[in-house]
């Protein structure tokens, strides 16, 4: 019984022995990382591991002092600011005092098989001037290495339009490159990939984005629209091979058409349409033919409309047959568009003829305007304005009662007059006003045949 209490006693003693040796292990531990960082612990890259304040400061002085910014840009470009150059100075403030002082020695157990790795920031400060001259001096930012980024963009080829891949270019967001080396300057980060911290200003679209599929769709709806303009004996077809140099994408996706082109275009067209007041060649009744020009008598059309219908039927890709818009129409678009209706007046031989459809209805003498500035007959073609029975023309000094008046320029018209001679010189010392006088049976013979908008072709020979 007696051994059994000897043997517990000792059994007791070595237990607390040990227990004490551990205490004391644990306290002498403690005390050491009282003023030691923890094993593993890493400040702004340094190992502070087992270290004091002092050493950490010393080696955090000292990486700073032979401080390198690299910036990893494209191409395989590497650039450099070094300490020296933007005047670093190291200075803590207490930070890795506070930094130590703040944590707990006595759990020291545990925190071992914690690495601890810290980032403090402020422990430098560096001179502004000097970092914006060194930056202004970087290489990324040489305007004249500077590659503009571009946008996906398209390109017109037989088979429809194409995708241009974008240009990537080399352009930096100078203002986020200053913020983030500035900020990798006060952490002590060593390199910057502007690539992966998204520095370069990138092209809004590139080929693959929705937007520039949905672009390509469009244009190759619009090429292919085909418009036929008809027009005498002969057509102009508008398809591709000319829509294309019509439209362009600006740097906002957005299909323009230039419509200034566009009105080039159809005013060209308009020799094949227009006849409005154009010089006509005439075959007289003589045999003779002559140019006629002048007159409201023709085809008029209207520009403005007329490029933006055409803008309507290319967006919605149209296939159809097209005439332009008209102010103003003649007879019909043969390429002699007086046609084989028409009142003739040859003013030098003061004589008039009246075809109707090919055949001639009446002919003879006539005594047209006096050839003074306000009194004389122009040439041109004309297109009859109205018929009226019992008109009294009026003007300075005059008013005479007609049974026929068939007006065709503004107040000059074919008209009966009680004259007894037609013909020959009397215009120019006896002649009209401007209208056209016949003889009562020539001027009857005329009206009881001719209607509104038939051509009124007046001549010199």
């Amino acid at each position: 019984m007696e051994v059994q209490t000897t043997k517990r006693k000792k059994s007791i003693k070595i237990i607390i022995t040990s227990l004490s040796i551990l205490f004391l292990l644990y306290l002498s531990i403690a005390i050491y990382f009282s003023n030691h960082f923890y094993f593993g612990s890493v400040i702004n890259g340094i190992s502070a591991s087992g270290k004091t304040v002092n050493q950490v400061d010393k080696e955090l002085s000292s990486k700073y002092a032979k401080y390198t910014l690299v910036l990893k840009e494209r191409g395989g470009m590497i650039e450099q600011i070094k300490a020296v150059d933007i005047g670093v100075i190291y200075n803590s403030k207490g930070k890795v005092q506070v930094l130590e002082d703040n944590k707990n020695s006595f759990g020291w157990f545990y925190e071992i098989f914690n690495t601890k790795n810290s980032e403090l920031s402020g422990l430098v400060t560096y001179d502004e001037k000097l970092l914006k001259t060194r930056f202004d001096k970087l290489s990324c930012l040489d305007s004249k290495k500077i590659v503009q980024p571009l946008n996906a963009n398209f390109k017109y080829s037989d088979t429809g339009y194409v995708i241009v891949k974008e240009v990537m270019g080399n352009k930096i967001n100078s203002n986020q490159l200053y913020a983030v080396a500035a900020s990798a300057i006060l952490t002590g980060e060593t390199k910057l990939d502007l690539e992966t911290k998204n520095i370069y200003i990138k092209p809004k679209y590139i080929s693959t984005s929705k937007e520039i599929l949905n672009t390509k769709t469009l244009l190759n709806k619009y090429i292919a629209s085909n418009i036929t303009y008809t027009y005498a004996g002969d057509k102009s077809v508008i398809g591709k091979s000319i829509i294309n140099k019509w439209i362009k994408v600006d740097d906002k996706n957005t299909i323009i058409f230039d419509e200034v082109a566009m009105k080039t275009y159809l005013t060209e067209l308009d020799s094949h349409y227009e006849t409005y007041g154009t010089k006509r060649e005439f075959a007289t009744s003589t045999g003779k033919t002559v140019k006629v020009s002048g007159g409201d008598f023709g085809w008029k059309v209207q520009r403005s409309g007329e490029v933006g219908d055409l803008i309507v039927a290319i967006k919605d890709g149209q296939t159809i047959l097209k005439e332009p818009s008209y102010t103003q129409k003649g007879l019909n678009h043969d390429l002699n568009d007086i046609g084989n209706t028409y009142v003739e007046i040859n003013l030098t031989a003061q004589h008039l003829w009246f075809y109707k459809n090919g055949k001639l209805i009446t002919d003879g003498n006539v005594v047209t305007g006096k050839p003074t500035k306000d009194r004389v007959t122009p040439a041109g073609i004309y297109k009859l304005k109205s018929k009226q029975r019992n008109f009294t023309l009026k003007g300075p000094g005059y008013s005479v009662p007609v049974a026929v008046f068939m007006p065709f320029n503004n107040g000059i018209g074919i008209h009966d007059l009680g004259r007894s001679v037609f013909g020959g010189n009397v215009y120019l010392t006896n002649g009209s006003h401007g209208c056209i006088n016949c003889p009562i049976v020539l001027a009857q013979k005329i009206f009881n045949n001719i209607v509104e908008g038939t051509p009124v072709v007046c001549y010199l020979q």
